[in-house]
């Protein structure tokens, strides 16, 4: 339906990445007044938190765009999930240290995108902000061109046709 309409690809893939950006917005801003609430902002780096989520928020939705455009249907998001979503969830430094896996995992990690959305915001959050947090925002800022750049040639191969 959307098709019919005068917009484009890139426009309609970036009103999909708005709307993921104004909830992320909306988000990131009631978790920093918690987090400020009870004290869990322990430097003034922290106001970038909010900024830093909205570019994590940027990233994993182009992941999205990216990703639902090879998909047909509902159930193939099952193997994605699973295969991808899944790991990247568990072994992304959320629940557990980093340096509690042995040495090849480690390498893996730090390819994850979840593990540097993390580490970025923990370091801004807790005011340990040095180059590893400006990788993250490099890594961060390549995924979300990247991930972009395969949405809108997928969507264009899909829905101009």
């Amino acid at each position: 339906g959307v098709l019919a309409t005068p917009m484009g690809i890139t426009e309609i893939a970036l009103g999909e990445m708005m709307w993921a950006l104004m909830r992320a917005a909306l988000y990131a801003v009631a978790m920093f007044v918690i987090m400020l609430v009870a004290g869990l902002i322990l430097s003034p780096w922290g106001l970038l938190m909010v900024p830093a989520a909205l570019l994590v928020a940027a990233a994993f939705s182009a992941a999205g765009l990216a990703g639902t455009s090879y998909l047909r249907t509902v159930n193939d998001f099952d193997v994605p999930m699973g295969l991808i979503v899944m790991p990247m969830f568990l072994f992304s430094g959320t629940f557990f240290p980093v340096g509690i896996y042995p040495e090849p995992i480690q390498w893996l990690m730090q390819v994850n995108p979840l593990y540097h959305s993390i580490s970025l915001i923990r370091g801004l959050s807790t005011g340990l902000v040095g180059a590893a947090q400006l990788w993250d925002f490099a890594f961060l800022a390549a995924f979300f061109a990247i991930c972009m750049w395969i949405a809108m040639r997928q969507m264009e191969r899909k829905l101009i046709k």
